[in-house]
């Protein structure tokens, strides 16, 4: 069976970073769909040179809890996502430096997102600078043995499933 693309007929944008497309099937049906079309994100899973993760405990109103993540955020346009990761990590930690490679980047969900993760792993990172937050950002640097973390996954204590991912993706690059 071969899969055929589906013809837009039609994109309205209701709201920013928002479009509805009404498609065409290869079977001829027509159907509306919804596409979030977010930046691209930079996640970092930043270990410190005592094998510490570094996380962030923030609110997240999506879900309006309390939660542990990897420091990460959008990567600015025309922004490179290793150079975005390093920024995030340290406006959101403090922490910078040490040795870093890319484990994946993959899309939180293709059906009807454009962006794309792009995950990180720092080894050997240090604290080296002050915190700056965004306005709406209130965060509480946490670090726990790679061992705590991946228990956590397992858990359900990490909530953010593209990082989830980034960890699994990272433990065979971790020394």
């Amino acid at each position: 069976m071969e899969i055929h693309r589906w013809e837009i007929l039609t994109s309205t944008r209701p709201y920013q970073n928002l479009r509805v497309d009404e498609v065409l099937l290869p079977n001829g049906k027509i159907v509306q769909k919804l596409i979030h079309e977010y930046s691209p994100w930079a996640t970092v899973l930043a270990i410190t040179k005592q094998k510490e993760v570094v996380l962030v405990r923030q609110y997240r109103h999506g879900v309006q809890e309390i939660i542990l993540e990897f420091p990460g955020g959008v990567i600015d346009d025309g922004e490179d996502p290793l150079d975005a990761a390093k920024r995030e990590l340290v406006e959101e930690s403090g922490y910078s430096g040490g040795e870093w490679i890319q484990v994946g980047a993959p899309s939180p969900n293709p059906d009807n997102h454009t962006n794309r993760i792009y995950s990180f792993v720092a080894q050997n990172v240090e604290l080296t600078a002050e915190l700056h937050f965004d306005a709406d950002e209130e965060i509480e640097v946490v670090l726990k043995p790679i061992a705590d973390v991946i228990q956590m996954a397992y858990n359900g204590e990490l909530l953010q499933a593209m990082q989830i991912s980034a960890l699994f993706l990272a433990l065979p690059h971790l020394k």
